[in-house]
């Protein structure tokens, strides 16, 4: 399986070598934009959900506190598989586009990976049709980390599979403490905790259009 991971890294970085040079800036620059994406529509998501009913908003704000548990996690395993980067490992394999970690950044998991695969299936949980975009582009963020020479397939496929399980755990678990959260702030007379939460969904009167008293004649 090493071998087999590490004749795929080897491929991956030939093509990168071979790409052309507006390929690569964008590869070195896509890699970490890819970050600050995930931040706009976590921030896109909460001000739309600001107009959401309670529990659907606080799924929206869970979405990047379970995406930091995810990247926490992957830090911790970082320290326990203390694997070398393969642009340091592997012999004969194309020069990294990317500057090569220093000796102590360790290579399993992937946190690229890992935030993308969090924040890819957490934004869904709280939007499913965002789901079109946010796993395209944890994947392209994923792979770009093989791309410019500072992982290993597995590394990512790693990453992204913890971040996936790690974001829904944590969702799930922390949906309903932050759903009465929202409630208390949203019921509260400061207004600086009314508008972080939003008005909720708009009331439609249940009684419906008044009818007008009939006229005696």
């Amino acid at each position: 399986m090493d071998f087999v991971d590490t004749e795929l890294y080897r491929v991956v970085t030939d093509l990168a070598r071979d790409s052309p040079p507006w390929v690569q800036h964008s590869a070195e620059i896509g890699t970490e934009a890819g970050l600050l994406l995930f931040a706009a529509l976590f921030a896109a998501a909460w001000w739309r959900s600001r107009h959401a009913d309670t529990r659907a908003f606080a799924i929206t704000v869970l979405a990047p506190v379970a995406t930091a548990v995810a990247y926490v996690c992957s830090e911790l395993l970082k320290s326990v598989v203390t694997e070398e980067r393969p642009c340091r490992a592997v012999a004969e394999a194309a020069p990294s586009l990317a500057a090569c970690p220093p000796h102590g950044d360790w290579s399993f998991p992937s946190n690229h990976a890992t935030i993308a695969g969090g924040a890819a299936l957490a934004l869904a949980l709280a939007r499913r049709l965002i789901v079109w975009l946010t796993v395209p582009l944890a994947l392209l963020m994923a792979f770009s980390r093989v791309f410019v020479g500072v992982h290993y397939p597995h590394d990512v496929a790693a990453g992204l599979l913890l971040g996936a399980v790690v974001a829904v755990l944590a969702v799930r678990l922390g949906i309903r403490p932050m759903t009465r959260l929202a409630e208390s702030m949203r019921a509260s007379s400061a207004p600086v905790p009314r508008w972080l939460t939003g008005p909720g969904p708009a009331r439609v009167p249940s009684h419906g259009t008044p009818r007008r008293p009939a006229r005696h004649r």
